[in-house]
């Protein structure tokens, strides 16, 4: 194993594969703390739920992961966060790291969540979400982790003891190794990276190929392959993106309230298609049951892919979750859909699309899936991958999105991706 990645979402883990795979690395993503040997790839991506948890269990969780991927081989490790570095006040990006760098003995490391391709970019140190600083954009209102500061350097300083600096985009472009050994002198161990475009991905990927740890969103991983080659030992695979083939019924699972989900879920209605939405209330309150939701699915199924979201507003989700919780809201729908996504599998769907991390976790938790071999890209940052049926044997493909991800009509884009007739 050449790369082994931690990372603290499922969305986030495929979307990191991706972009290996786009480079030609056989990449395998594994479902929650390993149990037992890792699979044979050229990377592996350990896919945990820490973005929300307590700090002391993503730390733990994270320690576990980077054991197996050792344990394995790897060259080198990646923590992957989310582009737009979204975390609770106390972690997890920070204390992670300084577990990871720790363990490593490695006094210095990157962050950089930039991703241009999505419209996530740093400079001087402030993400910018498209042209609005993430502080202005639709993340001010996550309902889990709402960011309200788009300077990452006093972001992640107070998670962390450690000094944290700023690599800045001309430096970067000039003599990027010379500004880290300048960092370094300066005490910096964590070093907030600039990144505007994908040269800038590709500069770090190659001034960063040697270090123990690099922390990232998914975009420093465009760079890294490239690097890898250069240095020997490894060339790209033709059949990075192989999948197998499968039939039968799709079907979309959305309980992502991003601006971008909001927005593909409109597109979806607005183009007449089959779609049931979940009211979390009426669930709480025994009015709408997951039977019954699962019923009027498998109905539907007969005519053509359908939707089922729990995907609402701002004002909305806040006035669920003034009712029945943060946490106790989110724990409702996320188990309703993981369980619609069983009762839709079990009646033949094999092509499953699901939009949110969190929501993405719960579903592949609940069918019971060990691991995903990561193949094309619908859109930057969001694969369709295969997965092994425990029970059948049988293949089947899951595309999981981050909520922030893809343009209005990827609900669609995708399925026709994965051949289904709309």
């Amino acid at each position: 194993m050449i790369l082994g990645v931690i990372a603290d979402d499922f969305t986030g883990a495929t979307d990191v594969a991706s972009m290996l795979v786009r480079a030609g690395m056989p990449t395998v993503q594994v479902l929650g703390v390993p149990d037992g040997e890792l699979p044979a790839a050229d990377a592996v991506v350990i896919a945990l739920k820490t973005r929300t948890i307590p700090a002391a269990d993503a730390v733990a969780q994270s320690l576990q992961a980077l054991a197996a991927l050792r344990a394995a081989g790897a060259r080198q490790i990646y923590f992957k966060y989310c582009s737009t570095f979204d975390s609770t006040a106390e972690g997890n990006i920070g204390p992670v790291t300084d577990a990871l760098m720790q363990a490593l003995s490695t006094d210095f490391t990157i962050a950089c969540p930039a991703f241009p391709e999505n419209g996530r970019t740093v400079f001087r140190g402030h993400l910018f979400v498209g042209d609005e600083l993430l502080s202005d954009s639709g993340m001010k209102h996550h309902p889990l982790t709402p960011m309200t500061d788009a300077n990452l350097v006093r972001v992640l300083q107070a998670q962390t003891a450690q000094k944290v600096g700023l690599l800045r985009v001309d430096a970067l472009r000039t003599n990027a190794a010379a500004q880290i050994v300048q960092l370094r002198a300066d005490g910096v161990r964590i070093a907030v990276a600039d990144a505007i475009d994908n040269s800038d991905l590709l500069a770090l990927g190659e001034a960063c190929a040697d270090l123990p740890l690099i922390t990232a969103g998914s975009g420093v991983a465009l760079g890294l392959p490239p690097a890898f080659q250069r240095r020997g030992g490894w060339s790209p695979s033709d059949s990075a993106a192989q999948l197998s083939p499968v039939q039968g019924t799709a079907a979309v699972l959305s309980g992502s309230c991003s601006q971008a989900t909001n927005a593909q879920v409109a597109r979806w209605i607005a183009d007449g298609r089959a779609a049931i939405a979940l009211d979390p209330l009426a669930l709480h309150r025994g009015e709408q049951g997951a039977a019954t939701l699962l019923a009027q699915a498998l109905a539907l199924l007969s005519q053509g892919p359908v939707l089922l979201y729990a995907t609402a507003a701002p004002d909305n989700v806040k006035a669920v979750q003034s009712a029945l919780g943060v946490e106790a809201a989110g724990a409702l729908v996320e188990d309703t859909l993981a369980g619609l996504a069983q009762g839709l599998v079990t009646a033949g769907v094999r092509r499953l699309v699901v939009a949110g991390g969190e929501t993405s976790g719960a579903v592949v938790q609940a069918l019971n899936v060990p691991q995903l071999r990561i193949g094309s890209p619908i859109c930057p940052g969001v694969p369709w991958t295969e997965a092994t049926l425990p029970d059948s044997g049988e293949p089947m493909w899951l595309a999981l999105k981050s909520g922030n991800f893809g343009g209005v009509d990827f609900f669609a884009d995708a399925l026709r991706q994965a051949g289904v007739t709309l």
